[in-house]
């Protein structure tokens, strides 16, 4: 057989196989129902689901959660988790789900793999699960490139459609985003996305420009990133009047898919459709292809959902359950996902750039080496710090080895937060190109015509994911992070993910809603505590808030903070406090600026945390006073070992006290 002729015949054995694969996936909806896992029928009645495992397959780690009802109420088990391997040389998801599942056996003593894959059906004690269900971020997760007629109307509700549906927006193309033709050419050719979603105009109008968009995609016949073999999937959620046309310039080169307008009107934004395509879509034609997916794709009985979708959603049921504002993090290796509910409004935001092992070195180059070691209260060697990311970003999986390493990464990660948020920001914003009739109140409110609608005083709760905050030696370290990452104002609660199951349970509540709540409430959320934060800024040793607190056992603590400091009272998980706050005239903690404020904070793990250092934070030039604040907010909340601020101090040449913290504190 001749080169030519193997060639041939290679394609067409793929044409076939990418037919049948398309055929197997239409059958598969997004509604649980039943149907045959290897040999055996997993049924999805609720009533009759006791026992759950739940896998999420991340950039660096594949991580399994095991559930099980005991009497009335759904309890998370155990957990287990192992490098994932979608990239050479194992090139199969499946052996590292295997190695996650394997050590839950392990600890467990409960059977659940058998030859084939998951054992889906009970058939003792110890042996099967009533459901398996999994995400997926690994291999980069679903990468989309979005075009849209104006960058700041339809290109960014395209933006956000394809955010809110889990994936990552490589890049955004627009009439009018300065570039060339020939550059956007060149570049949608170069990034080879898993799929494309083009929108443009209203219904009924004009179509000029949303077919020039077209006609350029085609010109460009960019390729999928999981090989040529393959049509690119290509959404159409644009003006309905070119919807034919759209059809007859890319039906036959692309997998089009036609949706209702994200924007029929200026004043409306239905972006509902097109992500429900895209979810669809990257079934279909993006995990099915990617390395041993196919093979676990037979083992759920229900989709494969990107972890940042199955995120979202859960952060969206707490926003909705606690009926506030919430501001939600998922830190993952690759990337950084900011999610925000305010008033009502979802949005969701990744940093493909931003993440804590694989895209680490981004993190310093975004941030820049001073930004990063402003966080540092030790002498820093820059060739050192740079070693350190760099060996985790070639190691994902390792974890730190001293404690300069660990707060290292700590300042890294408060970056990573900053950033993110700042790019959520950008979107998170009211829809462009809509006509706004002002009112004399809207002349007051500074806040209907900023960059983003997301007021910090307003936001209720901040809620962290991932690795690094799931997995933080202490709790407070968390708390610091979360708080200098996004810089909450007034009384704002912190929680964060137990051991990173907010993705399992995303993915389990489309299939088990009362369970997946269930265990979020009981087990997945940690209560880190509150945070109380003042804005505005006063001179240096000014005092800057006054604070009464009437404990559940009947005391009261009395706490009296100058600018600059932070402090903390102990309050157990389960326990409120009612607190009457005094803020310097300048300084405001949600009252208005030097108004009192009561109300009751609720307890956690580290307590109530306050934080007079104002809005927005600015810390010292001089290092050696930099270095002695960052100490003493560590000292303050014991966010590392007695050990290691005592030898901070002593390089800084001051002696440390040898007492507790809670001595310190009293």
């Amino acid at each position: 057989m001749t080169n030519e002729s193997r060639g041939l015949y290679r394609d067409y054995v793929l044409h076939r196989l990418n037919k049948i694969f398309k055929f197997l996936n239409r059958r598969r909806r997004f509604q649980p129902r039943n149907r045959k896992v290897g040999n055996q029928t997993a049924s999805l009645d609720p009533e009759k689901i006791h026992v759950i495992l739940a896998t999420d397959c991340g950039s660096t780690t594949s991580k399994a959660r095991f559930f099980m009802k005991k009497g009335d109420e759904y309890r998370f088990v155990s957990s287990g988790e192992a490098p994932t391997t979608v990239e050479a040389p194992y090139e199969d998801v499946t052996l590292g789900v295997r190695n996650a599942v394997r050590e839950v056996e392990e600890l467990t003593g409960h059977k659940l793999l058998s030859e084939e894959g998951i054992i889906s059906t009970r058939t003792g004690e110890k042996t099967g699960v009533d459901l398996y269900v999994t995400t997926s971020s690994a291999g980069g997760g679903l990468q989309m490139m979005v075009a849209g007629v104006v960058k700041m109307m339809t290109g960014e509700s395209a933006e956000r459609a394809a955010l809110g549906a889990g994936a990552i927006v490589m890049d955004v193309i627009a009439v009018n985003d300065g570039r060339r033709l020939h550059e956007k050419i060149e570049m949608m050719r170069h990034l080879r996305p898993d799929m494309i979603l083009v929108a443009g105009g209203t219904d009924g109008g004009d179509t000029e420009h949303v077919i020039q968009t077209v006609e350029m995609i085609r010109t460009a016949e960019p390729k999928s990133r999981l090989g040529i073999g393959y049509q690119l999937p290509v959404v159409y959620a644009g003006n309905n009047r070119a919807r034919k046309q759209v059809e007859d310039i890319l039906g036959s080169k692309f997998a089009l898919t036609i949706v209702d307008n994200i924007r029929p009107t200026l004043e409306v934004e239905n972006s509902e459709p097109a992500r429900e395509a895209i979810h669809e879509l990257f079934m279909e034609h993006v995990m099915s292809h990617a390395p041993g997916y196919n093979k676990l794709m037979q083992w759920t009985p229900i989709p494969i959902m990107p972890t940042p979708a199955a995120e979202g959603r859960m952060f969206r049921t707490l926003a909705e359950r606690r009926k506030m504002n919430v501001i939600g993090v998922g830190l993952g290796g690759a990337t950084t996902n900011v999610y925000s509910v305010y008033d009502g409004k979802f949005v969701r935001t990744v940093s493909a750039n931003l993440g804590m092992s694989y895209s680490i070195c981004n993190v310093l180059r975004s941030a820049g080496l001073n930004n990063i070691v402003r966080w540092l209260p030790f002498d820093f060697d820059e060739i050192k710090i740079r070693n350190v990311l760099r060996n985790k970003m070639i190691r994902p999986t390792t974890i730190p080895r001293t404690i300069d390493e660990l707060v290292i990464e700590h300042a890294v990660a408060r970056e990573a937060l900053r950033l993110g948020f700042l790019h959520h920001k950008l979107l998170a914003r009211g829809l462009r190109g809509v006509r706004i009739q002002r009112t004399i109140a809207d002349i007051f409110d500074q806040r209907a015509f900023a960059e983003t609608y997301i007021d910090m005083m307003y936001i209720r709760m901040i809620a962290g994911t991932g690795g690094l905050l799931s997995h933080a030696p202490r709790r407070a370290q968390t708390a610091l992070a979360l708080i200098d990452g996004f810089l909450p104002e007034g009384v704002t609660k912190l929680v964060q993910d137990s051991v990173f199951m907010m993705p399992h349970l995303g993915v389990l509540s489309t299939v088990h809603a009362a369970a997946a709540l269930e265990i979020f409430e009981k087990d997945c959320l940690v209560r880190i505590g509150t945070c109380i934060a003042v804005r505005g800024t006063t001179s240096e040793g000014a005092e800057a808030l006054k604070l009464t607190a009437n404990m559940p056992d009947g005391s009261i603590v009395e706490k009296s903070l100058k600018f600059g400091e932070m402090d903390r009272i102990p309050l157990k998980e389960g326990k409120n406090a009612a607190v009457e706050i005094e803020p310097a005239k300048e300084l405001d903690v949600g009252a208005g600026p030097g108004n009192k404020m009561t109300t009751d904070v609720e307890g956690g793990v580290v307590g109530v945390i306050m934080d007079a250092r104002g809005r927005p934070l600015v810390l010292p030039e001089d290092a050696k006073e930099r270095r002695r604040r960052l100490l003493r907010w560590f000292s303050t909340l014991d966010a590392y070992p007695e050990a290691s601020i005592k030898r901070y101090g002593e390089d800084l040449g001051e002696s440390m006290s040898e007492r507790s913290p809670q001595e310190r504190r009293k």
